[in-house]
């Protein structure tokens, strides 16, 4: 109700405005703009200490605003932290895991026909309801099929594919990745979009940097208040770079990718200076999981001090880069220590825009405003799922473990290592541990590594320990899991069909016998 009295009251002094009746239009709502990387690891800005420095733009966006390095996304996957960062709820809630096995993640193009369900009330609907002009710049990651569009989903414009830049197929059993503006399909990656994976060489991001300043610049002139979710992924493997930017870095060509994204984060701000509305502009920068060791060196970044990385639920899986700005209002040169959440993005935003979260559902993420503008710091848990099982918890600087797991033996003998260089004996495990009745547990602030157990013993361990399982107890009491959005579907059924039947296009698990009509029950 809050939101269609804030637009009704937008509405209405517009028309008193064009009647002449000399009404004095309120203040244009802040434009909220999300940078959110793909892959970027905790400690690949300078910032956080990387020592080539190669981001000169978003070390002065921190100097000009608030670090938080105690930032988590909600998943250590792609796909699940995109729905928790534009639903403000926990990937399990929403679907966006996988049941096909315990603890394990899923995504890949196109062998999951899952995605956003319609019942969710995602960022961009929400700020409609106050006039914003929503667009998705880049990697939407929230379906593939019609169904999951972004604009039937709230975003008023979309210039980006639906999956990551994959590839190249044959285009006969598996067609290229498409490329999409709005409604229609503009071509494919590796064809109309080309990457040189010998070289690195795509001029991608350059184009996501120029969607975006023409983006912003029509809704100023328009003065209308704009959402814009810039989702670049030239750093998830293969990573590119334009040409300029090709072997400019010491990092080699993922340090290329982050120093394109850099100087195009840097024109963006730029933009909004020369056009008056940094001022009435919140930027929020992040990425959506830890770097993914599997590719470094050579196409992945770092995750400095943490353990691990992407697939996994340790720190350099989950804490990411974060940086707060928006002049005039978020004192500059500023460190908050508040445990923050991609999700918190969700409610952040309404509140910059004056809304309020829905309220006939669980919405996991905080108004993170008052850290921002106050330096309020608010006691919350971080909850780490992979797939659909709640492996650890972090509460203060306490965080315990109730399963470890990196990869199976059989991928980590092939060469799959999610830690490389970082084995923990009884840490950094190939088989699924459980330590539900003992948690390890870890003091993040004297070991941020992952490295050191308290002891079981110990007056420390017993006191984290009850005041864990508490919080532990209650999540686990009220929470409603979705329908399972990322399990993978079996080809076989895929392509068949009964006589007269077109094929039937989506699956839950794989099924141990043919269904005799066409229509296949969830």
């Amino acid at each position: 109700m809050a939101a269609v009295a804030a637009e009704t009251r937008w509405q209405l002094l517009l028309v008193l405005s064009a009647a002449g009746l000399g009404v004095t239009l309120a203040p244009q709502p802040p434009n909220i703009l999300l940078l959110v990387m793909d892959d970027m690891g905790w400690g690949d800005l300078g910032v956080y200490g990387e020592p080539s420095r190669e981001t000169p733009n978003l070390d002065q966006m921190a100097a000009e605003g608030m670090l938080f390095p105690n930032f988590y996304t909600a998943n250590p996957l792609c796909s699940p932290s995109r729905a928790a960062l534009l639903t403000g709820r926990l990937p399990i809630r929403t679907g966006f895991y996988t049941s096909n096995g315990h603890a394990r993640n899923a995504y890949t193009p196109q062998e999951v026909v899952g995605g956003i369900p319609d019942s969710e009330h995602l960022l961009p609907e929400l700020l409609r309801t106050a006039g914003y002009a929503s667009k998705i710049v880049g990697k939407w990651h929230l379906g593939h099929r019609p169904q999951f569009h972004p604009l039937k989903h709230g975003f008023d414009e979309w210039f980006g594919s639906p999956n990551c830049h994959f590839g190249p197929y044959d285009n006969k059993a598996r067609p290229n990745i498409p490329v999409y503006r709005d409604w229609e399909m503009v071509g494919r990656y590796y064809e109309e979009f080309p990457i040189n994976l010998r070289t690195g060489e795509a001029n991608l991001t350059q184009i996501y940097v120029q969607e975006a300043l023409d983006f912003i610049k029509r809704q100023q002139a328009a003065r209308r208040p704009f959402f814009l979710y810039w989702a670049v992924d030239a750093t998830h493997a293969p990573v590119y770079a334009s040409r300029p930017f090709l072997g400019s870095s010491q990092r080699g060509r993922y340090g290329d990718a982050v120093r394109e994204i850099d100087a195009g984060i840097g024109r963006v701000l730029r933009l909004l200076r020369d056009l008056g509305v940094a001022e009435n502009t919140f930027v929020f920068f992040t990425s959506d999981n830890g770097a993914a060791l599997i590719s470094a060196p050579k196409q992945g970044g770092s995750n400095g001090p943490f353990l691990c990385g992407k697939q996994t639920t340790f720190e350099g899986g989950m804490r990411e880069p974060a940086i707060a700005w928006w002049p005039g209002r978020i004192p500059a040169g500023q460190v908050s220590h508040q445990l923050g959440s991609i999700m918190d993005l969700f409610t952040t935003s309404l509140s910059v825009a004056g809304l309020e979260p829905p309220s006939d559902r669980a919405i996991d993420g905080l108004d993170l405003l008052p850290a921002m503008l106050q330096g309020r710091l608010m006691d919350r848990p971080i909850f780490y799922y992979r797939g659909n099982t709640l492996m650890a918890v972090t509460l203060g600087q306490y965080k315990a473990h109730f399963w470890t797991w990196t990869n199976s033996w059989e991928e980590f003998r092939q060469g799959v290592d999610f830690c490389p260089g970082q084995n923990i004996s009884g840490v950094t495990t190939h088989t699924q541990e459980e330590h539900t009745k003992l948690p390890l547990i870890f003091h993040l602030g004297r070991d941020p590594g992952e490295r050191y157990p308290l002891s079981v013993a110990s007056t420390e361990y017993l006191d984290a320990l009850h005041r864990i399982t508490s919080v532990v107890r209650q999540h686990q009491e009220t929470l409603v899991p979705g329908q399972p959005q990322l399990n993978v579907c079996n080809q076989a059924v895929m392509n068949w069909a009964p006589p007269g039947c077109e094929k039937l296009g989506k699956c839950l698990e794989p099924p141990e016998s043919v269904p005799e009509k066409c229509s296949w029950p969830h």
